[in-house]
């Protein structure tokens, strides 16, 4: 910007108070201002516009990156699900034989069946099962026992 110090100032108003005169120099200085404000004006405007022209781009590179990595992303799943399917339309049409279930492979599912059956059992509602005669309690092995041993041979412990 142009460096204007109040001495400079000063001798810029006496050159046009003597080029002007003094009638018109009030109407040319309003006319100066105004003329001065309408260019900051103009230069804020570009400036705003300019910038906005940088964020647009900005967005348009940003949006154009989430499309390449969106589109990276659903080839990815669309390979693997390709994969998946050609192994198992190869192993269909192999016949391959499964692999048989060992004692070990037996007992894990049978407790975890009965162990799923008596949470769905303990599921039921009271009233239900007040209703219905079925199970009120869930009670342990040993309680079971003690519950059903014959009543001279108990050892205090009773639930």
């Amino acid at each position: 910007m142009i460096d204007l110090g109040l001495s400079k100032l000063a001798i810029i108003g006496v050159v046009a108070l003597m080029v002007i005169g003094p009638e018109k120099l009030p109407k040319v200085a309003r006319m100066a201002g105004s003329l001065y404000g309408r260019a900051q004006r103009y230069l804020n405007d570009v400036k705003a516009e300019v910038s906005r022209e940088i964020e647009l781009d900005e967005l348009k590179n940003l949006h154009k990156e989430v499309q390449e990595a969106a589109q990276s992303i659903k080839d990815g799943v669309e390979n693997s699900i390709a994969q998946n399917m050609a192994e198992v339309e190869h192993a269909w049409r192999d016949d391959v034989p499964l692999p048989l279930a060992t004692t070990d492979d037996l007992a894990r599912k049978a407790r975890e069946f009965r162990r799923k059956k008596l949470l769905r059992s303990s599921a039921v509602p009271v009233w239900y099962k007040q209703r219905h005669g079925g199970k009120m309690h869930v009670i342990s092995g040993a309680a079971r026992v003690a519950k059903f041993r014959p009543a001279g041979k108990s050892q205090g412990s009773f639930y």
